[in-house]
Parts: structure tokens; C-alpha cells; sequence
């Protein structure tokens, strides 16, 4: 059995990622503010790690947690994010989207094998700015470009670092304002907006054997968003 960690797992896209990969893999999950209740009545084998990712000190404890709970550690999947508008405290995007997880994948680092992996949850608007949101839309930017970095610098040692780049999402604890969901599906062109499975399966098939011989790639999950 392998083993994962998934930051930002209570909600959204993250519990959608731990619901496809618990059935069959030993699975810990970080939260912050949301408790994961009804995920671990789902899924009561889920491990549940309270952390704070714009503490810098805690990507060692949440590794440890992760490995001592788990029994090891095969994929990391750095899902947490921020996503605060300009006129915001903008240095929580940094924090979040870039520096916690070049933090968990130092602590991560020793525990690694030939055959793990890292999938890194990035966003369109690192290619596509969001209006108001430079800050956030830069920071995704940086971590494609780290994700890139990695794989070439993990690859000797057997270890695929790759990304995945969602489209309009809707998650059903925050949903989006009609007017905008209808803006989005205006500029998609399969005519929807994505569901937190549709993420879920291309990170489930990047972490298996079947994704071996892909590395450094950030693939735009957003059914032809722009297009």
C-alpha cells in the first residue's frame, strides 16, 4: 500500500483528492480552520494533522506526523493554498502557495524513494491573471516554475514532481455567484465548470505507474478554458 499526504484536505479540491486515493492508500490530510469532520465519518482511516502552513516550523512536524502515522511516505500532494486579492495581506500567497511547500518537500526529502512523487495543485491564473489578484496569480506562477526546477533536480534520484492546473472549480462549501459561474462556462469550451473529481483523477493517474516516464509538467485541468 502506498502512502500519501494531501495539504488542504477538509474541502474543496483536497477532499476530493483524499476520497479517490483513501480507499485503497494509506492517507493523511492537513486543515487549518475547517475540521474534516464528515470526511473521516466517510473515511475513518484518514490520519488528520491540524497545521498552520504559514508557520514556517511546521512542514517537519507535519512530515513527521505524516510518516510516523503513516508508516512512511510515497506522495506528497501540495494542495493548500491562499488566494488573497491585491489589496490584501498579498505575502500570505507566497507563504502558502510557494513557500510551505518548498518547506514540506525539504522535510519530505529524506523519506523519499525512487518511485515517489509530488504533485503540486497550481491554478490558470498563473498563465491567465485574475484581475485584482496579481499577488496570488504570481505566486502560482512561481511554483510551476519550482515544480519545473525539481523535477530536474529529483530525477536523478528516481522521484517525478509534477503539477496540476485547475480551471473554474466549484466547491460546494463556497459556491460562486451564478453571475460569475455563467462568466467562466462563457469562456470554457466544454460548456461547464469542473468538480473537485475532475482534479481528483488527474492526480490520481500523475501518481501512478501509468505517469512513470512524466515529470516537470503543470497540466491545465479546465476544460478549455480560454481556448
Amino acid at each position: 500500500m502506498r502512502r500519501i499526504l494531501i495539504t488542504g484536505g477538509a474541502r474543496g479540491i483536497g477532499r476530493g483528492i483524499a476520497e479517490i486515493f483513501a480507499p485503497d492508500h494509506a492517507t493523511a490530510i492537513t486543515y487549518n480552520n475547517t475540521p474534516p469532520t464528515q470526511l473521516l465519518t466517510d473515511h475513518p482511516g484518514i490520519v488528520a494533522i491540524s497545521a498552520n502552513l504559514t508557520d514556517p516550523s511546521a512542514a517537519k512536524d507535519i512530515i513527521e506526523t505524516a510518516v510516523s502515522r503513516l508508516g512512511g511516505l510515497n506522495i506528497l500532494v501540495n494542495n493548500a493554498g491562499a488566494m488573497l486579492m491585491d489589496d490584501e495581506d498579498t505575502g500570505l500567497n507566497h507563504a502558502v502557495n510557494v513557500a510551505a511547500p518548498m518547506a514540506l518537500l525539504d522535510a519530505a526529502l529524506p523519506h523519499l524513494n525512487a518511485g515517489a512523487c509530488v504533485i503540486n495543485i497550481s491554478s490558470v491564473n498563473a498563465v491567465y491573471p485574475a484581475m485584482g489578484a496579481a499577488s496570488y496569480s504570481a505566486s502560482k506562477a512561481a511554483l510551476n516554475t519550482w515544480t519545473r526546477g525539481m523535477a530536474k533536480t529529483l530525477g536523478p534520484k528516481g522521484i517525478r514532481v509534477n503539477g496540476v492546473a485547475p480551471g473554474a472549480i466549484e466547491r460546494v462549501e463556497s459556491p460562486r455567484n451564478p453571475d460569475l459561474v455563467a462568466a467562466f462556462v462563457s469562456m470554457t469550451a466544454l460548456g461547464r465548470t469542473g468538480v473537485p473529481k475532475d482534479i481528483a483523477n488527474v492526480v490520481r493517474f500523475l501518481a501512478s505507474d501509468a505517469a512513470s516516464f512524466i515529470t516537470g509538467e503543470t497540466i491545465t485541468v479546465s476544460g478549455g478554458y480560454r481556448l
